[in-house]
């Protein structure tokens, strides 16, 4: 499979708005998670956890550069994720393994509570967005054509303020008549065809090879670096009989091999890899950007739900982080120095007490990157610094140390290392759109 490029498709959208129907007309090979094969998610009929499915494709003329002169084959892997409000921390957790993102909104009811968290995701997590309007199959026919336009209308104008004012709109229905009528057609596979498995269409589906068209002409080549020490994803772990234990997910950085030994940070074990696959088929290594199967041996299944694997010695745990953060421009409340928050990376959400400050010199920087804060302004914000409360509207702006404690010396940065620090800030923080008159604010 090295002649393989893998590409991760995020499928995000509010609950109910078609994704998983439109995974299965696309999908041509299927995980062990996939399709909402969990019980409850079949019981409850919507989707719980992520689930992941894939196509192929040859390899686009467009992508032909001599750093892809290695691959005959482009595959989309599909990361079906769940839309409902509660889920929200796994979405989080597979929007950080995606390359793209199908936004699909229902057409008849448009952009939804959940639409609007999964464009934030977007913005954070990729460039590449195509936005799919589905069930139009629910419109009368009569009233098609003036629906989709407007609706149309009404997406443009909301992400003309996001980076995505330019994301490409396609209209499809991905189960017409709904999903036990469509699911009456079978899906065709034909693996024989030039180039690997061709994509054909579940019958009573509309739209879907315009998509994949629109698709294959708008991917990307992402960056990748297999020279970083591996580090992976574990969605899912689940024992197999007579094998040993296997470990699903995405290699984020780096790559790995068989007989190549890996460490599993939260638990401080190191197990050598017995075999790899990737959708069925075993495989001799993996790399960043590849979803694989891991398996190794001597390792108890029941410990391991969601976490990682890194190269031995990679990953440290942490009690404390400095992070630079922006305000989600929907969360309406200030942010205030120690209150509690939900700090998720990957697939893991903890609960964190958080101190907010550096807000004078990010604005300062902002300003005028070229000009740096005087000594006094470093001193001051150091001393008492400000909270970033950026675009809050909190009464307090000022961070102060808890009462009995003391700020420490080396707190104070020089007025050099404080300018540095904050260009970097306002470099990063220039990168994302204005939040003026964004409609969901109102």
């Amino acid at each position: 499979r090295d002649h393989i490029l893998n590409i991760n498709v995020g499928i995000l959208g509010h609950v109910d708005s078609g994704k998983t129907s439109l995974v299965k007309s696309l999908s041509t090979h299927l995980s062990t998670a996939a399709l909402d094969k969990n019980p409850q998610s079949q019981q409850r009929g919507i989707t719980l956890d992520l689930g992941f499915s894939a196509f192929t494709l040859p390899m686009p003329t467009h992508l032909a550069t001599p750093e892809t002169s290695e691959f005959s084959l482009i595959q989309f892997t599909l990361v079906d994720c769940p839309g409902h409000a509660s889920l929200i921390r796994t979405i989080i957790g597979g929007a950080q393994i995606i390359d793209m993102i199908l936004l699909v909104i229902d057409a008849n009811k448009g952009i939804q509570t959940q639409t609007a968290e999964c464009i934030v995701i977007g913005e954070i997590t990729t460039d590449s967005l195509i936005i799919v309007l589905n069930k139009i199959d629910c419109i009368p026919e009569e009233e098609r054509s003036a629906k989709i336009e407007k609706v149309t209308k009404r997406i443009r104008k909301i992400f003309a303020v996001t980076k995505f004012a330019n994301a490409p709109i396609i209209s499809t229905a991905a189960a017409v008549g709904g999903e036990k009528v469509a699911s009456i057609g079978a899906m065709v596979h034909n693996s024989s065809s030039k180039g690997g498995s061709a994509v054909s269409t579940k019958l009573g589906s509309y739209g879907i090879d315009e998509l994949v068209e629109l698709i294959k002409n708008t991917v990307k080549v992402p960056q990748r670096d297999i020279s970083a020490p591996f580090y992976y994803a574990i969605d899912h772990c689940f024992p197999i009989k007579g094998h040993g234990t296997v470990l699903t997910g995405t290699v984020l950085s780096g790559s790995v091999g068989v007989n190549s030994v890996i460490e599993i940070p939260d638990l401080q074990l190191q197990r050598k890899v017995k075999s790899l696959q990737m959708f069925r088929k075993n495989v001799k290594a993996a790399k960043q950007g590849d979803r694989v199967g891991i398996c190794v041996t001597n390792l108890d299944a029941k410990m391991i739900e969601r976490s990682i694997a890194a190269s031995p010695g990679s990953v440290t745990l942490l009690a404390n982080a400095l992070c630079l953060v922006k305000k989600v421009r929907f969360f309406k409340f200030p942010c205030r120095t120690n209150t509690k928050f939900h700090i998720s990376i990957g697939h893991t959400t903890i609960t964190a007490n958080v101190v907010f400050f550096g807000l004078r010199e990010l604005s300062e920087a902002r300003k005028d990157p070229s000009n740096p804060p005087s000594s006094s302004s470093s001193s001051s914000s150091s001393s008492s610094a400000q909270a970033t409360e950026a675009d809050s509207d909190s009464d307090s702006d000022e961070f102060r140390l808890p009462k009995g404690s003391s700020q420490p010396s080396s707190a104070q940065p020089s007025s050099a290392s404080s300018y540095r620090q904050s260009s970097l800030n306002a470099a990063y923080h220039r990168g994302f759109p204005s939040q003026a008159g964004f409609p969901f604010e109102q």
